[in-house]
């Protein structure tokens, strides 16, 4: 085919028309009715060139048909079927609804009258409709209810009957539902088809046409087609020949074509061919340009390229020498919707329409064959009529996603009425095939209406590939991030489960912790720092929550109630390998003493913060074993990492020493001046009862350790004689020891060395509880064993560490605190 299309856009609807659902019809009346999917059916007049009503339904439209006379219109909706009298509803005045036409008119010429449709023009109420069609005096429905299609007969009422109650159902057939061709687009009771099946009805062409119409041509006339009487007698038997039946073919999205005679008795449906995918379009060209009889040849197409054609071929002499041929060949797909024009297949793949010229000449083998070409036994015609079908035309249009039949104009060219995606009706008038045209045809008034469609379609075509591009983007980043937490989650969890306790040194992600006393508004309280420190080779990124649940092992009888745990949750942006994150969250206030204090450190990352709930559900729901392994809870993954305890030792108030405490040295008399004092507290507790309530009794406990194992954890040094100086002493084990205890946070944390809070010379560390009491802490070096003489080892050599206070529960705290660090 040479030369261009001409395009001529009439409307803009400006709507997103359904691919599997959009339909368009062109009246005799020189009006085109229009469905695009959604609930309204849009009347355009091509004179006038102007929307001229619009049809609102009570559901989406599913088909439409329209009566012979063309004063009903019968729209399928999921309710029932709706008759509409367009001669008697135009005429009268209704809601203005605006549309833009390519003039973009401004006055009422711009204007369509919206036509409600009401629940009293409901013609069948029967649910699910899919297709209709009108055959002389009876409506024909297609529907699918309870795993089966239902094909119902209905006899239409004679004028002047109400129609709710005029349409009578005379008969009714089922076939089998295939669910491998049924492509279900939105769930609930009533399944809508993906494709809207093809229903048609094929006369004899030496059928007299009906009197109230014109003679059927070649072509379509509201889904009635024609073919010759030895084609039809074969196809469909002798019997529907005989008595000049009608003949309803259905085209099924699972492929089968199926079909069954009108005014033959025992009615029955059964299967013509199989094209194993859903089927667009069927109809009847003309293959011989003679066209003695009709047309010669019926067309099925699939939604996957597949084309049948079915024509009268010879056969064996002893079997009759006429046979029905098939042969079957594929263009290229999908084909979104097409029509037949004698011996022109016309077809849209969503992105071009092409043009088909049919094969002519008979069909020489018998039987359908199978696959894109025919049995290997048939001769050179046939192979000659399958490879002729992959020589299709590009018209240059896009985006065409619904035709109506051809028709020709004056000139003798082919006008093709089509609805774009973007919901414009346009009109394409093909070029002549008998003129010699190597040039462009189209008018210049129109190129520039062309090109802006081109562009609409590169622009679009571009709008999708980075709309794609950005989804892919997303989604590779995404499984970056999942990648990254699963690593890290099963990192974590192999450790955990491997039965060896690592070091804290050791962990790729720890925590510790350091506590500090503050002061704000003359009230003290415990604060707590928790540093978490990733040594690990991968990063935590957004999503991810440092979590903190304190839980005290004790309770004060002062507060009266039992102390629930709390937790405390920090979301953070990124923690490089080799970072740490320092958080800091309130422990405890004066006067406390619900200690120790358990911490437990996780990690916990938010699936929604990355998936969205919907893929978190998902995932969720995909495994318990995964579930209950990465320990996923309201979408969460929790990983625990350390649990710390925070005891007396660390919730101390150290007093620094004077100037005085500080020049101290020691001497014998210290000893003895602390067992006078102790002794003293004693027989004042005995004496008098004023000095009671001014001196409390003394509790202490004492823990010895032993010197040589101090000596060798901490580390000291024995003194030695340097080349290049004098004796240098060692280290106090007494003032080490008791330097170790208070600098020893939770978790292996660092809270400093406090030799400055002990007294130069002096083992001797005064400090205040949590709970106000003074606290004593001294360590001695004493001699385990020297009342016994009978050993020959000798005495052992220990540091002794006592803890003394007027707080019971200070005392047993610290001695605690001691025994745990010591172990």
């Amino acid at each position: 085919m040479e030369g261009r299309c001409a395009v001529e856009t009439w409307a803009e609807f400006g709507c997103a028309a359904s691919t599997c659902t959009a339909k368009v019809v062109f009246t005799v009346g020189a009006e085109v009715l229009l469905c695009a999917g959604s609930d309204e059916v849009h009347v355009f007049s091509v004179q006038e060139k102007k929307l001229t009503a619009v049809l609102r339904c009570p559901g989406p439209v599913g088909d439409l048909v329209q009566s012979d006379d063309k004063q009903l219109l019968y729209v399928a909706c999921d309710s029932g079927v709706y008759s509409v009298n367009l001669p008697s509803l135009l005429p009268r005045a209704f809601t203005r609804l605006h549309f833009r036409t390519p003039d973009a008119l401004a006055d009422d010429s711009s204007r369509a009258a919206v036509l409600e449709i009401s629940s009293d023009r409901l013609a069948v109420g029967e649910e699910g409709v899919c297709s209709v069609l009108l055959v002389g005096a009876g409506l024909l429905t297609l529907s699918q209810r309870d795993a089966l299609w239902w094909l119902t007969l209905y006899k239409v009422p004679v004028s002047g009957q109400s129609p709710a109650s005029s349409y009578e159902k005379l008969t009714e057939l089922s076939v089998p539902v295939v669910s491998a061709g049924l492509h279900a687009d939105t769930e609930g009771d009533q399944k809508r088809l993906g494709r809207r099946p093809v229903l048609i009805c094929v006369h004899s062409s030496d059928e007299p046409p009906p009197s109230s119409s014109s003679a059927l041509s070649s072509s379509s006339q509201d889904g009635h087609y024609r073919l010759e009487p030895v084609l039809f007698k074969l196809l469909f038997g002798v019997d529907a020949a005989l008595v000049k039946s009608p003949i309803i073919l259905c085209g099924l999205p699972d492929g089968r074509l199926c079909f069954f005679p009108l005014r033959l008795p025992g009615l029955r449906v059964r299967v013509l061919h199989s094209l194993e995918q859903p089927v667009v379009l069927i109809g009847t060209s003309v293959v011989t340009e003679t066209d003695v009889g009709g047309p010669q040849c019926l067309v099925a197409v699939g939604a996957l390229g597949r084309v049948v054609l079915v024509r009268t071929g010879e056969g064996r002499p002893d079997l009759g020498g006429k046979v029905a041929g098939f042969t079957e060949g594929c263009v290229s797909g999908p084909v979104v919707c097409g029509c037949v024009d004698r011996e022109r297949l016309y077809y849209s793949t969503g992105s071009d329409l092409l043009a088909l010229d049919l094969p002519g000449g008979p069909a020489e083998r018998a039987g359908p064959g199978r696959g894109d070409a025919v049995d290997h036994g048939e001769d050179t015609s046939t192979k000659t009529a399958a490879a002729a079908l992959q020589s299709s035309v590009s018209l240059n249009v896009c985006r065409v996603i619904a035709l109506a039949e051809p028709t020709h104009n004056t000139a003798g060219a082919v006008e093709l009425v089509r609805l774009s995606a973007r919901g414009r009706l346009q009109r394409i008038t093909l070029p002549n095939g008998g003129e010699d045209t190597g040039l462009p045809r189209l008018p210049s008034a129109q190129v520039g209406q062309r090109v802006r469609d081109l562009l609409a379609a590169i622009g679009d075509v571009c709008e999708r590939a980075s709309v794609l591009k950005s989804n892919i983007q997303s989604k590779n980043q995404i499984l970056r991030h999942l990648n990254q937490v699963l690593n890290i989650s099963f990192l974590l969890l192999d450790n955990k489960n491997s039965g060896e306790q690592l070091p804290v040194q050791e962990k790729p992600i720890r925590c510790r912790a350091v506590t500090r006393w503050s002061r704000l508004l003359q009230k003290d309280s415990l604060n707590l720092t928790c540093v978490l420190e990733n040594s690990s080779p991968y990063g935590l990124d957004r999503g991810w929550r440092f979590s903190v649940t304190v839980f005290p092992l004790s309770y004060s009888n002062a507060a009266g109630v039992e102390k629930s745990s709390r937790t405390f949750s920090f979301p953070f942006l990124h923690l490089h390998p080799g970072e740490t994150l320092e958080v800091s969250l309130p422990l405890a206030a004066a006067g406390d003493t619900s200690f120790p204090v358990t911490l437990s450190c996780s990690l916990i990352f938010s699936l929604n913060s990355l998936l969205g709930e919907e893929e978190a559900s998902r995932l969720l729901a995909s495994g318990d074993s995964v579930k209950s392994r990465l320990g996923l809870d309201s979408s969460c993954v929790s990983l625990a990492l350390d649990t710390l305890t925070v005891d007396w030792l660390d919730a101390l108030q150290v007093n620094r020493p004077t100037a005085s405490h500080r020049n101290m040295t020691s001497q014998p008399t210290d000893s003895i001046q602390a067992f006078l004092s102790t002794r003293q507290v004693r027989w004042s507790g005995r004496g008098e009862g004023r000095a009671e309530s001014a001196e409390r009794e003394q509790y202490s406990a004492s823990v010895r350790v032993s010197s040589e194992l101090l000596s060798a954890t901490l580390a000291l040094k024995t003194p030695d004689v340097d080349a290049q100086g004098p004796e240098v002493a060692p280290p106090s084990l007494c003032i080490s020891l008791l330097d170790w205890l208070l600098s020893q946070g939770p978790g292996g944390g660092e809270t400093g060395p406090r030799g400055d809070a002990i007294a130069r010379g002096s083992s001797v560390v005064h400090a205040q509880g949590p709970d106000g009491h003074a606290v004593k802490l001294t360590a001695k070096e004493v001699n385990v064993g020297e009342e016994s003489v009978e050993k020959a080892e000798g005495p052992l050599a220990a540091v002794e560490v006592q803890v003394e206070s007027s707080s019971m529960a200070a005392v047993c705290g610290l001695h605690h605190a001691v025994l745990r660090r010591v172990q």
